[in-house]
This record gives structure tokens, C-alpha cells and sequence, in this order.
């Protein structure tokens, strides 16, 4: 696909525009092929992006697109749940934007990023914090690396409505990778309906916590939109 053939496109029932602290942003979302394990993210960021960054332009990609590419997403046929996965995912609370780690597959791929010791941990905190009515404890011991994993859910793109998607591995490295060709910075994101995190950035200098409010509205999407990555536009 030639770049003059690529649109900026908003999202149904998302806005263009936010305000934080006073100023606005535009959010400009990029239709993609499906990327896949075959794609280089800082390719498909020239091929789709290029044409249309300006100066002071900042580009987000999201985790899920980056983990793609480095052969970090699992067919679910290819994962073998151990009882204490099992039992451990009964326990997650669920919501309808993502499985998280509330199936057996996506519990046993945190035990195996995170580590059995850790993620007991976490959920051993997260029961007590239960009883006093505090929630999140469990990802806050648990880590991005838990956070981040992605199981199949009736909006997931074909053919990753069949796979698990890990984090993605060295996201500042791949932030700045990708910077390097494009010409821009470059942000990996971790974001949802319910909230997120700058997982990679391509500078130190670009603030998480402004990027975050930014994108607090998942202007992406949560289903399939297939607009894996986007720009932010000072206004």
C-alpha cells in the first residue's frame, strides 16, 4: 500500500481533540494491514505514518502491534494451562474490555513471564486487599509484564481471536528503533477503556503521565477498528 493511499481516520465514538492542563491534542488514528510476526513495526510505522507527521508530532503504537512483530503472540492450541493457572484465573475480576488474565492461557503465560513466586504474591495481596475494598493490588505487584498480556475476546482481530499476545520485549529499545526511521518520537502504549501506560519512549523527556491523560480515552478503540497505532498533534 503506497503512503498517498493511507487516511487518518477517528474512531465511532471517539473524539479528535482533548484538552489537558489547558491545551488541546488531536488524536489522528492509522488504519494498518493485520501486522503479524512477518513486519518490521518501524517498516509498517514509515509505511503507514510517514506521509503524514509533522514537526512536534509525537506517534503511538500499541503494545499488541509491537508483540506481533517479535513472534510474542501464542496460539491458544500451543498453551497448556498448569492447575495452578486454573485455579488462579477463577479469581480475576472480569470486565468487558478484555480478558486479561482471567482465563486458564493468560494466567499461565503471566506465571511464565512473571514467575510463579510473583504472581502468588500478587494474588495473595490482592485477596487481602479485597477485604478492605481496595482493587488493582494484584497488577501492581504483578507488573506491566502481567498487565500487559492480552487473551481473545469476541472483538479481537482474526486471526488473534485465537491467540494470547504478550507484552512486548524491550519496548524503549523498539520506541527508539522505530524514531530512528520515522524521523519522530515514538511512544509504545498500553491503553484500554479502563486506563493504561507508556510502556516505551523513544526520548526520557516525553512525559508518561501527560501521554497517558492524552490517550486516557483509548481514542484507538477497544474492538476492531484495526488502528494500531496513531498520532498526537499539538493543536
Amino acid at each position: 500500500m503506497s503512503q498517498s493511499n493511507v487516511q487518518t481516520v477517528i474512531n465511532p465514538g471517539k473524539n479528535e481533540i482533548i484538552t489537558v492542563d489547558g491545551r488541546q491534542y488531536r488524536r489522528l488514528c492509522i488504519k494498518t494491514h493485520v501486522i503479524t510476526d512477518q513486519d518490521r513495526i518501524e517498516d509498517v510505522a514509515v509505511q503507514y505514518a510517514g506521509s503524514h507527521m509533522e514537526p512536534g508530532d509525537v506517534l503511538f503504537i500499541t503494545e499488541k502491534a509491537v508483540a506481533c512483530t517479535q513472534k510474542r503472540a501464542i496460539p491458544m492450541k500451543d498453551i497448556h494451562p498448569r492447575p495452578l493457572a486454573r485455579l488462579l484465573s477463577k479469581f480475576v475480576l472480569k470486565t468487558p474490555y478484555g480478558i486479561g488474565l482471567g482465563i486458564p492461557e493468560t494466567m499461565e503465560m503471566a506465571l511464565r513471564e512473571c514467575g510463579t513466586i510473583r504472581i502468588l504474591f500478587a494474588a495473595f495481596c490482592s485477596a487481602i486487599g479485597k477485604l478492605f475494598g481496595k482493587r488493582g493490588i494484584f497488577y501492581m505487584i504483578a507488573g506491566d509484564k502481567a498487565r500487559a498480556i492480552d487473551g481473545p475476546c469476541s472483538f479481537t482481530l482474526p486471526p488473534y481471536n485465537e491467540y494470547v499476545v504478550l507484552g512486548p520485549a524491550d519496548p524503549d529499545k523498539v520506541a527508539r528503533t522505530t524514531a530512528q526511521a520515522l524521523g519522530h518520537p515514538v511512544l509504545i502504549t498500553d491503553i484500554n477503556d479502563l486506563g493504561g501506560n507508556i510502556l516505551g519512549r523513544s526520548d526520557s523527556t516525553l512525559d508518561p503521565q501527560l501521554y497517558v491523560r492524552i490517550l486516557k480515552d483509548n481514542p484507538l478503540g477497544q474492538q476492531s477498528e484495526q488502528t494500531p497505532m496513531g498520532i498526537i498533534r499539538p493543536v
